[in-house]
């Protein structure tokens, strides 16, 4: 069994295995993208090694578009900008008012313009406790309100001078999906750094346990959906509520799955952020399939997770 460690967000583990035996022609590459490792597996009758190729230029792009790693990205452009406008491919302003719409749908727990607080935790450097006043600053200058879409000039605005777009939370999600359809296959599976997009065959994928991430708790068959999730077991306290400022509690780990990777990538972080009782009563209000892992042992599933048919495996099981 091959386990898969998560980075950045989705750090539960997961075990893509194919269902049945895979027909021929298949093709499968490994390749380093956006800081974690990408695992492709394409199915189909087609010029596979082509196929994989778009798939690969496809992240690529995105990458080089979004990233904030990259100080030439055009998103590093916008959050070095100092509050003045700065015009992006209609793409990105699509992306962004979409990342937009879902901060509101989760009431907050999911929020793009949060840099000035992971500068502030020091995330992206092992991290740090800021002092009261420098996450006074960095609150001030975070939330989705700061960014400011001109549909109409392809033209984005952070109104704070401190404020930056923080795309660690759904980019990968993005990009999964547009992997898919650039590769144009009938059936295959994507896993980027622990999310699994699926597609055409089922594929049965292992969920972690949140206190030892070797230990199954949970598998279930993906069909035409995307799996994503988020904890602390591998990065500590490193997921943000955008609510507070603060790093949210250790309490265990979500597992989402949805129809496409934007939305399961954005929905592990901000239930997670909302909770195992919150997080809980937002899926079944918004028909959602969410599992929360606790840490004591605890899973709870909403409705629509449960019509999956997961098989639970007990703890003690080895």
């Amino acid at each position: 069994m091959i386990i898969v460690a998560a980075l950045f967000i989705t750090l539960a583990s997961l075990s893509p295995q194919a269902s049945r035996p895979v027909p021929a022609p298949a093709m499968d590459r490994t390749v380093l993208a956006m800081g974690t490792e990408l695992r492709i597996h394409l199915e189909g009758s087609g010029d596979l090694g082509q196929a994989s190729e778009a798939a690969l230029a496809e992240v690529a792009r995105i990458e080089a578009a979004c990233s904030t790693w990259n100080p030439a990205s055009s998103w590093s452009r916008l959050n070095a900008s100092q509050g003045a406008p700065v015009t992006l491919a209609r793409e990105w302003i699509d992306l962004l008012g979409q990342i937009q719409t879902w901060n509101l749908r989760t009431e907050g727990a999911f929020d793009p313009v949060l840099m000035a607080l992971i500068q502030a935790w020091g995330t992206r450097e092992g991290g740090r406790t800021p002092g009261p006043e420098s996450l006074a600053e960095a609150r001030r200058a975070s939330g989705s309100s700061l960014l400011a879409l001109d549909k109409s000039h392809s033209a984005a605005r952070l109104l704070h001078p401190g404020a930056g777009v923080e795309e660690g939370g759904f980019l990968k999600g993005y990009a999964l999906d547009a992997m898919r359809k650039a590769s144009g296959v009938p059936s295959g599976w994507m896993d980027f750094g622990g999310q699994v997009l699926a597609w055409g065959r089922p594929l049965t994928v292992d969920i972690a346990d949140p206190q030892d991430r070797q230990r199954t708790r949970c598998t279930l068959a993906l069909k035409a959906a995307s799996l994503s999730c988020s904890g602390t077991s591998e990065r500590g306290r490193h997921i943000l509520d955008p609510r507070s400022g603060e790093p949210c509690p250790a309490w265990g780990s979500t597992a989402i799955v949805a129809a496409d990777g934007l939305s399961a990538d954005v929905l592990s972080t901000a239930l997670y952020v909302l909770g195992p009782d919150r997080g809980l009563a937002w899926a079944e209000r918004h028909e959602v399939a969410a599992a929360f892992l606790l840490n004591d042992g605890q899973i709870r599933m909403s409705r629509a997770f449960q019509s999956l048919n997961p098989t639970l495996i007990p703890r003690e099981y080895r």
